[in-house]
């Protein structure tokens, strides 16, 4: 990163201590700023400890967030080394394993749709191949063979979430961050019209620069601060197998996540996605709900992951399930992030909504943010993730029916 002193006497308060919080933390503080992380309950404990860790370019198409992570996917190497240096036991813990996704159809329609979306990837630089029956056989032995077309995404990669965000603020600490848990935010401090810090559980903290970066709690967060935003709360549920000897050997899902993940449906939206970890579970996903922050674990969320995962992979019939959690995604209806200044509130800025490709976009992100700050162009317009479109701007923060108002 070019220009890292231009940050130097910056102080930047940021709302929140999931996997983009402790990214601005790590890429904010390299930058020279002086970075304090306030959180309301313990680092990592919401959205991104109930994820699954995807780094992720299989599921976009040509535009803004595809390029955002593009972006993210050439850094997340950089920031594992740099985090190496300074803590090779934490860098560990990140648990990086670029291993690739395959992304499979199973009918003639999801095959043409497979192709056409792969098509315009590649025409946006997306590094992808198709794969013929021997050598998706080969590449997943176990998947079955009622494939119709399958794409192989050579860049896909994972982390385990929580363990990534450990070890990115833990390099922020290192810095000179300081991070602040059960430390939740009350109200604004305003001077001159300006955001000049917060109120918070633990008393008043001041800042240059505050930052939103509270996931699913952002519409929340931002309407205590009185700009408030668009963003909510949208669960996804995931299974846990018991262990297992190597079985799946790629990040490999049914064309019918990228629908889901682009579906503004209220209701129920599920698909088949199948992972493996390092400790022999494999991970199964993925379910998509708008039902505010109900946190109840649904039967037929969990049936209809487990039935189109058994589809994928037979084999899972005989498989014990260990256990089964959910969690919010931040979800705005235009499906882009929200990243830059908020124009009604100076000294505020947000970054967030990231829905479920957080922890992939954290490190573009925390760049973004950290160019801007400086005055400085990126290579991905940080105006297409603008705080004043309509998708945005909200003129009450959360349904009160909804409101988690444990956070």
């Amino acid at each position: 990163m070019t220009g890292e002193a231009s940050l130097r006497g910056t102080d930047v308060l940021v709302i929140g201590g999931g996997m983009i919080g402790c990214a601005l933390a790590d890429r904010l503080t390299l930058a020279g700023a002086s970075v304090r992380v306030c959180e309301a309950g313990g680092v990592a404990s919401g959205t991104t400890s109930h994820g699954e860790g995807n780094v992720l370019v299989s599921d976009k198409g040509p535009g803004p967030e595809l390029e955002l992570a593009q972006l993210s996917r050439r850094l997340w190497p950089d920031v594992l080394e740099r985090v190496a240096e300074r803590l090779p036991a934490d860098a560990a813990a990140i648990e990086w394993e670029p291993k690739g996704g395959i992304v499979v159809a199973t009918t003639d329609a999801g095959a043409a749709a497979l192709t056409a979306f792969a098509r315009g990837q590649r025409a946006a630089g997306v590094c992808c191949e198709d794969l013929d029956a021997d050598r998706l056989a080969a590449a997943e032995p176990a998947l079955t063979r009622d494939v119709v077309a399958a794409i192989y995404y050579p860049d896909d990669a994972q982390v385990q979430p929580a363990g990534a965000a450990a070890a990115l603020i833990g390099s922020a600490v290192a810095a000179g961050a300081a991070v602040e848990t059960g430390c939740a935010i009350t109200g604004p401090i305003l001077r001159g019209g300006r955001l000049i810090g917060v109120q918070t559980t633990k008393g008043a903290r001041h800042a240059d620069v505050v930052i939103n970066a509270a996931g699913p709690w952002s519409g929340s967060v931002s309407g205590l601060l009185g700009a408030p935003i668009a963003v909510q709360p949208r669960r996804g549920d995931v299974l846990i197998t018991a262990p297992m000897p190597p079985t799946v050997f790629h990040k490999v899902y049914d064309a019918d996540y990228v629908g889901a993940v682009g579906s503004s449906d209220v209701a129920l939206q599920s698909s088949a996605v199948v992972e493996s970890t390092r400790g022999g579970p494999l991970l199964l996903g993925s379910s998509r709900r708008q039902c505010g922050f109900d946190n109840r674990l649904r039967p037929d969320s969990l049936a209809a992951i487990a039935r189109k995962a058994m589809r994928l992979y037979p084999v899972l019939a005989d498989v014990a399930i260990m256990r089964a959690y959910g969690g919010f995604r931040p979800y705005v209806d235009d499906h882009l992030p929200v990243i830059g200044p908020d124009p009604r509130l100076p000294g505020l800025w947000h970054a967030t909504g990231h829905e479920g490709a957080g922890i992939g976009l954290s490190t573009g992100t925390a760049q973004l943010v950290a160019s801007a700050l400086a005055g400085r162009p990126d290579e991905v317009d940080i105006a297409a993730f603008a705080v004043d479109r309509p998708a945005v701007i909200a003129t009450r923060s959360t349904d009160p029916r909804t409101e988690d108002v444990s956070r």
